[in-house]
Order: structure tokens, then sequence, then C-alpha cells
């Protein structure tokens, strides 16, 4: 359905809910009786599904509900995902930082042992410690 369709369609509407007081009984009747034969013959499993498109058109002030589900889909639908996604990056740089933290501190810690020559000598004759070295220095 395209936009003047809807259009129509709103108007049509509107015009039938402009008049509806002012319709004798029995055509009411009538019409009720046609709305329970369209419900019956309806199939139960098939649904008209509203794409997002037309949810916001259907509600931009043509609604009954004054546009209240087009509001919702403005900023607040997108801070919905905008304040996740900066928790998510600020949390993942705070880990980041509290993990280099932690290896400077190790670092230093070794390389104060080191200097202060509490390690024992058969430390420096092992050839893996000597790569652990070599490699934390790169």
């Amino acid at each position: 359905m395209n936009t003047d369709d809807l259009n129509f369609a709103y108007k049509v509407r509107h015009a039938l809910n402009e008049r509806l007081d002012d319709l004798p009984a029995s055509t009411t009747d009538r019409l009720a009786q046609a709305r329970k034969l369209a419900m019956a013959r309806k199939k139960a499993h098939v649904a008209a599904p509203l794409t997002v498109r037309q949810a916001r058109f259907a509600t931009a002030g043509h609604g009954d509900n004054g546009g209240v589900l087009s509001q919702g889909f403005g900023w607040l639908g997108r801070m919905g995902v905008a304040l996740p996604l900066l928790l998510l990056v600020g949390g993942l740089t705070g880990i980041y930082h509290f993990e280099e933290q932690q290896r400077i501190a190790d670092l230093a810690e070794m390389d104060a042992a080191v200097l202060s020559d509490e390690l024992p000598p058969t430390a420096y004759l092992d050839h893996g410690f000597n790569a652990y070295l070599a490699q934390s220095e790169q």
C-alpha cells in the first residue's frame, strides 16, 4: 500500500466516523453483521504485520494516539542503541588500561629484583629466564 492509498483510507475512515451518530439503527445493525461476517471469514493464521515505516505514518498525527509511537522511534530509540555501545567501549578501554598497568607493575617488580640482586646467580644462567628477559624487553 502506498502513501496515497493510506491517505485515502484515513480520509474515508474519518468521514465515516464523523457521520456515525447520524446513521439509522438498521444501517448500523447491517454494518455490525457485515463486520462479524468479515471477521469470521478472515483467516486466523494470516496476520497483517506493519512495517516500522507504516507504523510511523499511521501514528504521525493520523492515528488516535496523537503520534506517541512515532516519538518513541526518535532520539530515545537511538539512545537505546548508543548508550550500551558507549558503555561497552568505555568498559573495554578501562579493562585495557588496567591490564597495561598490571603488566607495567610486573615488569617494574622484575626489573627491581634484577637490579637489587635479589635473584640468585643461577637465574642468570637459566636459558629460559634469559629468553624471558629478552622477550619482555621487546
